[in-house]
């Protein structure tokens, strides 16, 4: 049986070896890049003072600068407090699931926006968007 030469080991446990180095050092950077992700989240949120949830809602209705002009900061960082709320009570496990329970949460993202008067022409889009973010966290809330 052939020795790897710099480890003595047959090749085939040297070849093993060197895979394995690689892919723990992938993992090793996803792992970095994934904390830094969640640091700069932390201190987004400590910036706008809201938890890390209604960071996400805020960024997905400021994503329109019209809405942040109309709205301002402050009734934008409501809207995202109360779809955090909502959105939690309401989510059940399937919701992804079971096209009801996504109309329900659909009306009533809807019916959050038009409270706060959030910019009629940009609103379905804020909608999907905020749908897609509540999916993401529900697996996190349930």
């Amino acid at each position: 049986m052939a020795k790897h030469r710099t480890t003595g080991y047959p090749t085939e446990w040297g070849k093993r070896y060197q895979n394995r180095g690689i892919e723990t050092a992938q993992v090793m950077e996803e792992l970095v890049a994934m904390a830094k992700k969640f640091r700069d989240a932390a201190l987004r949120g400590q910036q706008l003072g809201l938890p890390e949830d209604e960071v996400k809602f805020y960024d997905a209705l400021a994503n329109n600068e019209a809405a942040v002009m109309m709205q301002g900061d402050e009734i934008l960082k409501t809207i995202a407090h109360e779809l955090t709320e909502n959105l939690r009570a309401n989510i059940s496990v399937d919701w992804s699931q079971r096209e009801s329970v996504r109309a329900k949460l659909r009306l009533m993202v809807k019916r959050i926006l038009r409270k706060y008067k959030y910019t009629p022409d940009d609103q379905e889009e804020a909608v999907q968007v905020v749908l897609q973010q509540a999916e993401a966290l529900g697996c996190e809330w349930s």
